[in-house]
């Protein structure tokens, strides 16, 4: 950044944290929708859903994460030619938050508008957001790696709270209000991210603001700033044939990705049907007040240490940012009203019964718990290589579905609908090695992306990169659109299977590119 007096923030600057908090409030919304979106169709209309197949519920999940993971290409474009990334974040924003407002009304109308314009703010706001972390940084900056992890912590930081509060009170109390929760935290972060994006310096304006303040063009910024010079090279030094392997690597652990997506988005759909139906969730006695107080510390502890965050990043932009600190603070007071309040009303009950949403918490908790040991980690000796990384995240994976498929062999074939209910350790298990996996993976390949892709590019890579995860999340729900059809002539056990042995080869074929890869490369680490 041209700006030598930004204040940091844990060895970052500021500016991180602010995107963590943005990013936050837009994964809150979105992981809080996804949390209800199959477990809404799928309900007895006396129940207020709307009585759907599995089948016909996970295909809609199918088409709507595809699209959602599609127009980040158009997003990133549309950044990189004209409105900049800051303007996009805020255009996305805008849309998100009129998109659950929309589904709050669950007509089927209001209802399929308001995906549509989730799917359109989502291609504005996401592969932007992530360019204007990387614009933070100066080129071959060895912090990037722990940055993305950080700001991979504000991700899952958002999908907690979100999936935790928005699938509580859309299953406990009426879907509306879970779906009309999610709009009105995204709608936080807008305000939050334009009042504070003074702290960006120069990083993700557009390119005619940039042209009349007379900047010059760095990486993260949106100019054309790939011309070659006389020996061939560009303003960032590399050669035609540099950049091209670099692109070529983008493309190739872009590819990997589809495999680990398609596998871990199983979350949103065939988990989330094997929490409701198949896994045992309703305590009484000291079983019930066990999982009260487990609940407690995992819904007090993640939200304390967000809130020391929070406090950090007030105490160093509260003078020269106070709307984006105060509207942040107190969405937090918020927050805790909420959270106080549920776990309340959970002890005053007799018995209780796990919300079938709430497992998707662990994927989020275990990140946040987790994601400060592999920041650090990837700032140590033991750093491995972009395609070792994804291999052992790969792997992880598939070792998660392994344990869900011997949890799930309990369960005979055919088996009707809660006759059958399996031990919820499973699932846990099960979402502590994908978050492992994804760990590995996830963070460092938005780092890589960042790093290997020349200037003018950064925002049409990292939408490329979604568009990855586009296909993976489409054929992930169609797959899990089976779950009914495989567990009926096979078993449950069998359909688990299936994403423990994909993944895993996926893993070992990486393994033996790696070599390949890291040529390629160029010296990027």
């Amino acid at each position: 950044m041209s700006n030598n007096n930004i204040p940091t923030i844990l060895g970052h600057p500021a500016g991180l944290f602010t995107l963590f908090f943005t990013e936050m409030w837009e994964r809150f919304s979105y992981y809080g929708m996804r949390a209800l979106l199959v477990l809404f169709l799928v309900s007895d209309i006396a129940k207020g859903g709307w009585e759907w197949t599995n089948a016909e519920a996970a295909s809609l999940y199918a088409l709507y994460t595809g699209l959602v993971y599609v127009t980040p290409i158009f997003g990133g474009l549309l950044a990189d030619k004209l409105l900049g990334y800051r303007k996009a974040v805020v255009v996305g924003a805008v849309l998100m938050t009129a998109g659950h407002a929309s589904m709050a009304a669950e007509t089927p109308f209001f209802f399929y508008l308001g995906l549509t314009l989730l799917i359109l703010g989502n291609g504005a706001f996401k592969p932007n957001v992530s360019s204007i972390v990387g614009g933070l940084y100066p080129l071959g900056s060895d912090k990037k790696d722990g940055a993305y992890t950080i700001f991979y912590m504000g991700i899952n930081a958002g999908a907690f709270l979100g999936i935790l509060l928005c699938g509580y009170i859309g299953e406990k109390v009426g879907w509306s209000y879970g779906f009309g929760l999610a709009g009105i935290f995204m709608f936080v972060g807008m305000i939050q991210f334009w009042f504070g994006q003074g702290i960006f310096g120069d990083v993700g304006l557009s390119p005619k603001q940039k042209r009349d303040i007379n900047v010059a063009v760095h990486e993260g910024a949106a100019m054309d700033a790939t011309n070659e010079n006389e020996d061939g090279t560009n303003e960032e030094g590399n050669s035609p044939k540099v950049v091209r392997d670099r692109l070529v690597v983008i493309g190739i652990l872009a590819f990997f990705t589809i495999f680990f997506w398609w596998a871990f988005e199983q979350a949103g759909s065939s988990m989330t049907i094997f929490a409701k139906d198949y896994t045992q969730r309703t305590l009484s006695g000291e079983g019930a007040i066990i999982f009260k107080w487990i609940n407690t510390i995992l819904t007090v502890v993640p939200l304390a240490i967000i809130t020391w965050v929070l406090g950090m990043l007030f105490a160093k932009t509260v003078k020269k940012y106070p709307i984006s600190v105060v509207a942040l603070g107190a969405s937090f007071a918020a927050i805790w009203a909420i959270a106080i309040w549920m776990l309340v009303r959970e002890f005053n009950a007799d018995t209780s019964e796990v919300p079938a949403s709430w497992f998707g918490i662990l994927n989020s908790l275990f990140i946040i718990l987790f994601a400060p040991v592999f920041s650090k980690l990837w700032e140590s000796k033991y750093n491995p290589s972009a395609s070792i990384k994804f291999a052992i995240g790969l792997i992880l994976l598939g070792i998660g579905f392994g344990v869900l498929a011997f949890g799930a062999s309990a369960i005979p074939q055919g088996a009707e609908v809660g006759v059958v209910r399996v031990s919820m350790m499973w699932l846990v298990f099960a979402y502590l090695l994908h978050t492992l996996g994804e760990l590995v993976l996830s963070p460092v390949g938005l780092s890589y992306v960042s790093k290997l892709a020349p200037a003018k590019l950064v925002g049409m890579m990292f939408g490329l990169w979604f568009t990855a995860t586009a296909i993976a999340n489409f054929f992930g729900g169609i797959t899990a659109s089976y779950i009914d059809k495989i567990s009926e002539e096979y078993s449950m056990s069998i359909f688990f299977l299936i994403f423990t042995a994909i993944p895993i080869l996926a893993g070992l074929v990486l393994v033996v590119l790696s070599p390949m890869i890291k040529k390629k490369m160029h010296g990027i680490h």
